[in-house]
């Protein structure tokens, strides 16, 4: 009769522990890099932050827009403004005028 011993391996002990902590190491870099992770929410708070600033700019650029318009609609129509409208449009000045040429800002 043969008998067969077989000497006890430990490293069927650490198959599980072993895939555990891979599984677990997967899943918590993805939470924290992924699409709709941890970092990504930081990236879109800053975008956001960023669109909120430019938002408010245009809001701004916009209302005085709006009054500039509003001093050229019926019933309060200011001649100056009239005349350096069509004056700026036209470019055209008077012969007794001093001109101030500006640049204008760069547009981002």
């Amino acid at each position: 009769m043969w008998t067969r011993q077989h000497k006890r391996r430990r490293t069927g002990a650490l198959v599980v522990p072993a895939i555990t902590a891979i599984v677990l190491t997967y899943f918590g870099f993805h939470a924290y890099h992924g699409e709709f992770g941890i970092y990504s929410k930081y990236r879109l708070e800053e975008r956001t932050a960023a669109a909120q600033g430019r938002l408010d700019a245009v809001k701004a650029e916009r209302a005085t827009l709006e009054h500039r318009v509003s001093l050229l609609r019926d019933g309060t129509l200011e001649k100056d403004m009239l005349d350096q409208q069509a004056r700026y449009q036209l470019n055209l000045a008077g012969k007794d005028e001093v001109i101030i040429l500006r640049r204008r800002a760069a547009a981002n």
